[in-house]
């Protein structure tokens, strides 16, 4: 027997070779894949260090450019569209997405780190809290913001599926339904793969220290993967509610808990000179962000290996999660215009980070230096354990202990949640159909199996060096992503400037209309064919038979000489009722070029009549109208 699965074959099955052949390669000869791998690394901190650099600046250039000039305007859906959620869920949906495991317990480490090894000879505290801010805030989400922009951009402007294939539409046309659009799903797979295992690797080793130091569990060897095994377990259950379940009640406890920990923290520590130097920060930061957000080091070599195991390493993590956060940004984006958008994901994470390292960066700091007496810079290295050593010297730290911990834990889960999630999305092939639960199951399977190899034969090393492996690919992908999306923009102006008008008068109309036939695009036809109006059937399929149990089929031909839709609808009593696009091509005259269009022809209009819609929503209008004139007949022939 078949299972059912909404895998596009060729994306699953690439991604899951190219995986696989790492992870065997590691199995087959550990020492030789660690060394092939650490020598990738290097070569990657060493010579591309500097591409990072400036991609992560232009990023954020081109969008504050997006959203400062003519283009801020556009919306992110039809014109007359209002956001899907009101602005304060949409903020705390960001908030949701912008907070990760690791920021719970970097919280306290960095700026430490950074304040006992300073790259500089004074203002320690200040210079630490900045670089800790820096490599979390505004130069991170501008890597998000650009790819979830340009998916929620083509997605609910040009009606394209939810994927990353769907950015270089501008540039690829139809080819992106084709090998190449496979290959940049594939490699957006194997990215978000490696990214969030990593991230998992690492919290799983962190999450072993904190249940040791609360003297909940012995540390053994056997830990960490204890942990991997019941974290993923319940992980993957949640997943099987679904987004709106299970993903978002989980997230919604997640940042509700994570506020109160925060507060409590605020409230317990130097609470006077934290709020000062919340403002302070702020002030650093933005001051300092256009200097340092293009160093690369090249006059400061003293300090290029801080910089590279730092900012650099910071800079690949981030692109490794861009597939992941791009698609959930986009999701809930809907309505927003672009100046909306680009403010929001930039400013709202990044704001609500300074006040975080803030909180914990600047308070253990503090402790360290007037209660802790140095103790707490001597574990620093012990990251897993450090936050539960800074909480000790606060009041209640029995109750803000048990909440870290709480917090880590869940957080784990949503992480693992957010990648089932993500891998799905990208793998599947018609993004509207609701996936079989086991491909969840498959997903949680798959991270934590991989995770667990990584970790047991080649530890946090690895672990680094596979997520490098790709990051480096997909943020070449990224500056031509910030290019296609330029070209949609500027098309889109051009189609709606009044100057194109001007040039129809009353003498050339009938030339210029010529002229606007023989452009028409085959290529434009089908895509249309295999988008919008595929998308469209599909859904109303679902609904009518889902909901009312109605018997609909839907066949699909695309070939070199019949390229058509057909929706059928069966009624017992009579005749079927049909819904059927066709591509036709007719010659103009006075020329060899031949001007395609897409015709409908259904019970009622056999004659055919040409497809002038452009969203999906309409032509389901259409169908239903036709349906509805076809069952008024039929009541009047039966009657």
């Amino acid at each position: 027997m078949k299972i059912r699965n909404t895998f596009k074959a060729n994306v699953i099955w690439g991604s899951l070779g190219f995986s696989l052949a790492i992870i065997a390669a590691l199995l087959f000869d550990t020492q030789q894949t660690i060394s092939y791998l650490a020598v990738a690394k290097a070569f990657i901190f060493s010579q591309f260090s500097w591409f990072y650099i400036l991609l992560s600046a232009f990023f954020l250039f081109f969008l504050l450019f997006l959203a400062l000039g003519r283009y801020g305007d556009i919306k992110l859906g039809s014109d007359e569209e209002e956001p899907e959620f009101k602005l304060s869920s949409w903020i705390a949906l960001l908030f949701t997405s912008g907070i990760g495991i690791g920021i719970v317990f970097l919280g306290v480490a960095e700026p430490l780190s950074h304040f006992l090894s300073p790259i500089g000879e004074y203002e320690k505290v200040r210079t630490a809290l900045f670089f800790s801010i820096f490599h979390w805030s505004i130069s991170a989400w501008a890597i998000y913001g650009l790819i979830a922009l340009t998916i929620a951009y083509f997605g609910f402007r040009y009606k394209l599926p939810f994927s990353l294939r769907s950015c270089f539409y501008p540039l690829l046309k139809e080819k992106i339904n084709g090998k190449v659009g496979d290959i940049i799903d594939i490699l957006g797979i194997c990215t978000t793969l490696f990214g969030v295992v990593a991230t998992l690797g690492y919290s799983a080793i962190r999450l072993a220290a904190a249940f040791h130091s609360m003297h909940l569990l012995d540390n053994s060897p056997y830990l960490v993967p204890l942990i991997l095994v019941s974290v993923f377990i319940i992980a993957i259950l949640i997943s099987l509610q679904g987004i709106a379940n299970g993903f978002r009640i989980l997230s919604e406890l997640n940042l509700g808990v994570t506020f109160l920990f925060m507060l409590l923290v605020l409230l317990f520590g130097p609470t006077i000179y934290l709020i000062s130097a919340f403002t302070e920060n702020i002030g650093t930061y933005l001051s300092g962000l256009i200097r340092v957000g293009f160093k690369a080091y090249a006059y400061d070599v003293e300090h290029l290996d801080w910089f590279m195991d730092w900012t650099v390493f910071y800079w690949a993590w981030w692109f490794s999660w861009a597939p992941g956060f791009g698609i959930f940004i986009a999701r809930i984006s809907r309505g927003r215009t672009l100046r909306e958008f680009i403010f929001g994901v930039l400013m709202v994470p990044s704001l609500f980070f300074v006040l975080w390292f803030t909180v914990f960066g600047n308070g253990a700091i503090w402790v360290n230096e007037h209660l802790a007496k140095g103790a707490l810079g001597q574990a620093v290295n012990n990251v897993g354990s450090l936050l539960f050593d800074f909480l000790s010297y606060l009041p209640y730290s029995g109750l803000t202990k048990m909440l870290a911990l709480f917090i880590i834990t869940l957080f784990f889960i949503v992480t693992i949640n957010f990648g089932i999630y993500t891998l799905n999305n990208i793998a599947i092939e018609d993004k509207s159909q609701v996936s079989p639960r086991w491909q969840s199951m498959f997903w949680g399977g798959l991270l934590s199996a991989v995770t667990f190899v990584l970790y047991l034969f080649g530890g946090i090393e690895i672990l680094q060096s596979t997520m490098l492996f790709f990051s480096l690919p997909f943020a070449l992908l990224m500056s031509v992503i910030a290019w296609s999306l330029l070209k949609g923009l500027r098309f889109e102006r051009q189609y709606y400037s009044t100057e194109v008008s001007d040039l129809w008068t009353g003498a050339n109309w009938r030339s210029r209309l010529r002229q606007l036939m023989i452009e028409s695009k085959q290529d434009d036809a089908i895509f249309h064919l295999k988008t919008t109006s595929l998308l469209a059937m599909r859904e109303l399929r679902q609904l009518l038979i889902g909901t009312y149990g109605l018997n609909v089929t839907l066949q699909q031909h695309f070939g070199s000489d019949n390229n058509q839709l057909v929706l059928f609808i069966e009624n017992g009593l009579a005749e079927d009722f049909f819904y059927q696009i066709t591509l036709f091509e007719k010659a103009v005259s006075e020329t060899a070029q031949v001007h395609h269009a897409l015709m409908v022809s259904t019970n009622m209009q056999l004659e055919g009549y040409p497809l002038n819609i452009t969203k999906e929503e309409d032509l389901i209008v259409d169908i239903l109208q036709c349906y509805e004139r076809y069952m008024k007949e039929l009541d009047f022939v039966i009657s």
